[in-house]
């Protein structure tokens, strides 16, 4: 049975943020020797993250876990409970075409509200499979 694990990493709105995350992510999956799954993680959470301080005004999370099957659950966090949009009208749009990469890299991905701390909120998350 694989470890688990669970990680949050709270950030302000600010785009410098993306890099943290996406550095503190491999630092998380190389730790935990998945280093397989690094680039196309990195990648996952770069769009997750930079969708949620670009598009929203208050503070975003990225949060990263393991479950016991072993699929790795990348998250963003935001303030804003306004769902991401269809994909077919994201992708046409110039910048919306991060959340296709999405969709493109990860075994499966999705969104739910989240009232995290009484705020109201929302994750955008996908899943990776171990390799």
């Amino acid at each position: 049975m694989p470890e688990t694990w669970d990680y949050t990493l709270y950030v302000p709105n600010d785009l410098r943020a993306v890099t943290i995350c996406r550095r503190t992510l491999r630092l998380i999956l190389t730790m935990h020797g998945l280093i397989g799954l690094v680039d196309t993680a990195e990648l996952l959470a770069a769009e997750l993250v930079s969708n949620a301080v670009r598009h929203t005004k208050g503070p975003a999370a990225l949060r990263v876990r393991r479950s016991p099957e072993g699929v790795v659950w990348i998250g963003a966090w935001d303030a804003d409970p306004v769902p991401p949009g269809s994909l077919e009208v994201v992708t046409d749009r110039e910048q919306g075409r991060g959340l296709g990469l999405v969709v493109a890299c990860a075994d499966c991905w999705g969104w739910q509200p989240s009232a995290r701390f009484g705020e109201r909120g929302k994750y955008v998350w996908c899943e990776l499979g171990a390799a």
